[in-house]
C-alpha cells in the first residue's frame, strides 16, 4: 500500500505483521539486549523491510542503528523513513541526490484517545476536520491528521535535526485526491537555495490502516 503513495525513484517494502525469521545485525541486537521479544521482532521486521528496499537500490546489507531522538541512521548516500503500528511495518528508501528527505507513517484506523485531537490540532485544523466529518463520517479524520503530522515530522527532522511540534505546521487534507498540504509555521530548512515553506504528501485509508507519505525531491 505504501508504494502507491510514493513517487518513482523511491523504493519501499512492507509487512503485515512480524517476520519470525527476520535477522538482526549484531550491532542492532546489542540495542535490544533488554527489550521484550515482541519489540525485537518488530525492530527486526521493519529493518528487514528497509534492507530489502536498500537492496533494490544496490546498497549492501548494513546495520540500521538509531541516532538522536531515535531517528534511523541510514547509509551514506540514501534517505529513508520507517513506520510500524499493530499489524503493519514499512520502509521507504531513495537516493539522496534525487530526494532530500522522506517521511512515512501508518496507524490503525481508529479514533484517537479522548482529548487527543486537542493535543495535536490547531483551531483551524479542528474546524477543517469538523467539516470533513460532515462530508464523510466513516473516516477517522483525527487519526488521519495525526498520521500526516507524523509523516511531516519524519520528513522534517533529517533536514534540520530539530523537533517540530504539532502546532508548528498546519495541515489541510484533500479527500478528493488523497493528498495533503502542511504549511510550516516556523522557519523551514533551506532546500535547493530556497527556504522550504510547506510539505506536500499523499494519504490513504485502507485495510484498517491510515497511511501518509511525503517525498521531498531534489531540484538537481
Amino acid at each position: 500500500m505504501i508504494a502507491d503513495l510514493l513517487p518513482p525513484g523511491v523504493e519501499s517494502e512492507e509487512a503485515y505483521g512480524d517476520l519470525l525469521d527476520a535477522p538482526l545485525h549484531a550491532r542492532e541486537a546489542e540495542l535490544l539486549a533488554r527489550s521484550p521479544a515482541a519489540r525485537r521482532r518488530e525492530f527486526a521486521t521493519v529493518r528487514h523491510c528497509a534492507r530489502t528496499a536498500l537492496g533494490r537500490l544496490g546498497v549492501p546489507p548494513t546495520p540500521i542503528l538509531q541516532g538522536p531522538a531515535g531517528a534511523p541512521q541510514w547509509p551514506s548516500g540514501v534517505v529513508g523513513s520507517m513506520t510500524h503500528c499493530p499489524g503493519y511495518r514499512a520502509a521507504a528508501i531513495a537516493r539522496a541526490g534525487v530526494f532530500h528527505s522522506l517521511g512515512i507513517d501508518a496507524e490503525v484506523h481508529q479514533p484517537l484517545p479522548d482529548g487527543g485531537l486537542h493535543l495535536i490540532a490547531l483551531p483551524a485544523e479542528q474546524r477543517h476536520l469538523a467539516e470533513l466529518r460532515r462530508q464523510d463520517a466513516a473516516v477517522h479524520w483525527d487519526t488521519l491528521l495525526f498520521t500526516t503530522k507524523e509523516s511531516v515530522y519524519k520528513a522534517w527532522y533529517p533536514m534540520t535535526g530539530t523537533v517540530l511540534g504539532f502546532a508548528d505546521a498546519e495541515v489541510v487534507l484533500h479527500p478528493a485526491n488523497g493528498t495533503f498540504s502542511a504549511r510550516l509555521l516556523v522557519p523551514g530548512p533551506t532546500v535547493d537555495g530556497a527556504d522550504l515553506a510547506s510539505f506536500e504528501g499523499c494519504w490513504r485509508v485502507s485495510n484498517g490502516l491510515v497511511l501518509a507519505a511525503i517525498a521531498v525531491p531534489s531540484a538537481c
